[in-house]
């Protein structure tokens, strides 16, 4: 006779594991913040997620299965236990778990991310007991729960935009003990009731920094977040917060990419064809070709942030062999297209789009491809601007945050 799932007693050794794997691994974890790992019971905060099925349907969008502790108790279990980013939810619509389907293509919008990275970010946001805490995006709640296991939970605040979302978090938290503040809330305006703080970490992405965010940390605080936009270029950025509205704080090494704000997801553009009509018949050679922006590099991850600093409203899409850039705002567009081993230019409109990449590579190259954590950003009144000692004039421009 089989034994009943016992998953309160199964998970012990599973946290064990997965706390001996954070001891060994390359990125150092503060001792506290492993001993909240090994406290928090992950499985009680994903009932169920989303795995690939490895398989595509007829339209090429990729295939996932649900996975609960009802339909496989095994999987589920290992897979909870396992330092992986978890889909819990598509296109804004949360699951019943209770009667889970499968789902095929769409946009994830809620996960719950790897522990790994989650005990990174709190460490590279220098939290500490005594700190009070935001934290944009609860997601599952569980990394609300590691801050309320190192910190207290009334130190703690955490806001999520989705309310089923945050509902499911609240009550996986408060039946761990923990009772953090929640609120359904955009995390681009922060929370100011509970304001201030002394750290901001969001476990989402902005197009830009919040200023509301900088409003909300007390001088000397600090605030970690991921900026990204419309090239899926991203940075993360700590950011020490002055008294003056002011910040400044060096990018942070590293591939890491969260979800954008549901606010700054980019806006669809329509039939690519349609910009490309109206180019000029005549190209010209490239300097480069996209593909130092969209190879499977580190230093492609990192260029395509800067040049979406310098063309901060473009979009970039690759139908066949030709790649479309497409900035609605502006109207202005370009096309790639490859012809005897280089690229053919077109562009129009009142920014030319590619130009203006170019230019940024060629920065870069002369510069010796500085990584990134020789670039600083600073938040004034004046705007948000990268800043490099050894690339004189090149000032990017972050994107305007609508």
């Amino acid at each position: 006779m089989a034994m009943p799932a016992d998953p309160e007693n199964d998970a012990v050794p599973l946290r064990v594991a997965m706390v001996n794997a954070l001891a060994q691994s390359d990125v150092p974890v503060d001792p506290a913040w492993r001993a909240a790992v090994e406290a928090v019971p992950r499985h009680r905060f994903l009932p169920g997620f989303y795995l690939p099925t490895g398989e595509r349907d007829t339209q090429g969008l990729t295939a996932w299965e649900p996975v609960t502790a009802e339909l496989d108790y095994g999987r589920w279990l290992a897979a909870v236990y396992s330092d992986t980013t978890l889909i819990t939810q598509f296109d804004g619509v949360e699951p019943d778990w209770q009667a889970p389907v499968g789902h095929r293509g769409g946009a994830p919008t809620s996960s719950s991310t790897l522990p790994s990275l989650v005990v990174r970010m709190w460490s590279d946001a220098d939290v500490a007991e005594g700190h009070t805490v935001l934290e944009i995006g609860t997601g599952t709640g569980y990394s609300t729960a590691l801050a309320c296991e190192r910190l207290e939970s009334g130190d703690v605040t955490s806001v999520e935009v989705d309310p089923r979302r945050l509902e499911a978090a609240a009550n996986a938290l408060y039946g761990c003990g923990y009772t953090p503040t929640l609120a359904v809330a955009d995390g681009l305006y922060g929370y100011w009731p509970e304001a201030r703080f002394d750290r901001v970490v969001a476990a989402c992405s902005f197009r830009t920094v919040p200023p509301a965010l900088l409003a909300q940390t007390r001088p000397g605080g600090k605030i970690l977040l991921t900026l990204s936009g419309w090239l899926y270029g991203y940075a993360r950025v700590l950011l020490t917060v002055t008294g003056d509205g002011t910040a400044e704080g060096a990018l942070l090494p590293g591939t890491v990419s969260f979800m954008a704000a549901r606010t700054h997801v980019a806006p669809a553009f329509g039939n690519p064809a349609h910009w490309a009509a109206g180019l000029p018949e005549q190209p010209r050679t490239a300097g480069h070709g996209p593909e130092r922006l969209t190879a499977a590099t580190e230093e492609a991850f990192h260029l395509r942030f800067l040049a979406q600093c310098t063309v901060p409203n473009a979009q970039m899409l690759t139908v066949g062999e030709i790649v479309y850039l497409v900035d609605v705002v502006s109207g202005s567009a370009a096309t790639l297209t490859p012809l005897d081993g280089e690229w053919r230019v077109r562009e129009g409109g009142p920014v030319r789009l590619w130009e203006r990449v170019e230019r940024v590579l060629d920065a870069f190259d002369a510069a010796g491809r500085p990584g990134p954590e020789t670039f600083t950003l600073r938040v004034h009144d004046e705007g948000q601007r990268l800043w490099h000692s050894d690339v004189p004039g090149l000032l990017l421009p972050t994107a305007n945050p609508h």
